[in-house]
This record gives C-alpha cells, structure tokens and sequence, in this order.
C-alpha cells in the first residue's frame, strides 16, 4: 500500500528538469499547503532543517531568511517563485527544491522538485513527505495557520 502512495518520476518545472518525489496524503490540500508555507513548521517535516529564521513566517516570492542545516550551519535562503499550490527556493547561490501540492478532493498530493545533480536529496524528500503525512492527518494544533 505504501508504495502506491510515493512516486518518483523526472519532470519539466518551471525551474528546468528535475526529480519529482511525490506522495498521495489523505488530508486536505488546504492542510499540506499550510505545512509547506509555514516557515515555523518546516523544522517538523524537514529532516535537514533544523531551525528557521524568516521574516515573515508564511512564504512569500521574494522573501529572504536563513535555515540551519542538520549539519549545524546556517544558510541563507530566498522565496523565488510562489504560485498556486507551489512554490521554489533558492538557498545561498544554489536552486533548490521545489514544492507542491495537487488538489483531489479530500486528499492531495504533495511532492518534492529535486534538481539532478542533487538526487540523494531524494531520499531526505522521502521522509519529509512521510513526515507531512503525519503531521496533516493528526489533529489539528493551535499554531497552525
């Protein structure tokens, strides 16, 4: 059952060819979008994100801040594209991943853009995705947007 949920396929994005890890998440697209948008809660759903500095706390194009990496350094980072259910980064002078979600309904599906030469991020995306899963089909908190 899992594996019908994760899927992994190379795709034209609006940031050129990439590797989209993507996974059906029985939760509203309202929800997940609340996740991925919300600087303050990357640090429950990234596995390389440990803390984030970001002024303000929903994303916006254009907006800067700073996250700190599992290895303990801090990065800065730029909002470079936000559109209807996706959005991009930029962190220090490298594209980054991209985001999205793809409404159905009740459900969703969420998924990662990862650039080609960074393909073992797949993996960490992987776990993200589990990670949201998690945290969109609990119930809700009172610091969500």
């Amino acid at each position: 059952m899992d594996r019908l949920r994760a899927t992994l396929a190379i795709a034209r994005t609006p940031e050129g060819l990439r590797i989209v890890v993507s996974r059906r998440i029985d939760a509203s697209p309202e929800r997940v979008w609340g996740l991925l948008v919300d600087t303050r809660r990357w640090p429950d759903w990234g596995p390389s994100v440990l803390d984030v500095e970001a002024q303000p706390p929903r994303i916006e194009e254009g907006a800067t801040g700073r996250v700190r990496t599992f290895f303990g350094r801090w990065l800065p980072f730029t909002i470079t594209r936000v559109s209807e259910w996706s959005w991009s980064w930029r962190i220090g002078p490298v594209q980054a991943t991209g985001h999205r979600v793809i409404p159905a309904d009740s459900s969703c599906r969420v998924g990662f853009e990862v650039p080609l030469f960074a393909f073992p991020y797949v993996l960490v995306c992987w776990w993200a995705l589990r990670r949201i899963e998690t945290l969109a089909t609990a119930p809700p908190t009172d610091n969500e947007w």
